[in-house]
C-alpha cells in the first residue's frame, strides 16, 4: 500500500468542514467558590470538583426559569457536593465562554459567588458523574483549576477571604 505524501494528508484534514452554526444559544449559569477553615489547622481550604474530563473546577450549574443566581448557586452546590450548611456571601463576578455543540453556538455566562461551608464539611457525596471532589489549600488550589478565568475569580474569593477575616 502505498502512503500519501504528507502535505496530502494535510490537505484533507484540513478540508474536513464542520457544517455551518444555526443557532446561537444563551446558557446562564451559576456556581461558587467554596471555602472553609480546615478544623485540623485552620487554614483556608476551597472544595472543587472534577469533571468527567478530569478537569478542577468549582460547583455550577445551569439557572432555572424563576431562580436567581444567587439561588441557582446555592441549589447547584448542594446538589453537587452534598454540603446542606452553606451560606452564599458575595458575588464575585461572572465569566463568558464559548463553545460549539454540533450546529450551535453555545454562549455561557456564569455569575460566581463566594461560598462559606458550614456544619459538617468533610461529608461530601459528589453526583454521579463527577470524577473527584476534594478541598485544596489556598497555596494549592490555583495549581489545580483548569480554566484562567475561574482561577482568577478564585484568587478574587481569597482576596476577600483574607481581607475580612473569614
Amino acid at each position: 500500500m502505498k502512503r500519501p505524501k504528507p502535505i496530502q494528508g494535510f490537505r484533507r484534514f484540513v478540508s474536513r468542514k464542520r457544517p455551518a452554526i444555526k443557532e446561537v444559544l444563551r446558557e446562564p449559569t451559576a456556581g461558587g467558590v467554596i471555602f472553609r477553615r480546615n478544623p485540623k489547622s485552620a487554614k483556608v481550604e476551597i472544595l472543587l470538583i472534577q469533571d468527567a474530563k478530569d478537569r478542577w473546577t468549582i460547583p455550577k450549574g445551569h439557572i432555572e426559569e424563576g431562580e436567581t443566581a444567587r439561588q441557582t448557586a446555592a441549589r447547584e452546590i448542594k446538589e453537587e457536593t452534598g454540603l446542606q450548611q452553606i451560606e452564599v456571601m458575595d458575588w464575585l463576578g461572572k465569566i463568558n465562554f464559548q463553545y460549539r455543540r454540533q450546529q450551535s453556538l453555545v454562549l455561557m455566562t456564569t455569575e460566581i459567588f463566594l461560598v462559606a461551608a458550614r456544619g459538617n464539611t468533610d461529608k461530601l457525596q459528589p453526583e454521579d458523574w463527577m470524577n473527584g471532589i476534594e478541598w485544596f489549600e489556598a497555596n494549592e488550589v490555583l495549581d489545580r483549576i483548569e480554566y484562567e478565568d475561574i482561577g482568577k475569580i478564585i484568587l478574587l474569593a481569597l482576596k476577600n477571604i483574607r481581607q475580612r477575616n473569614l
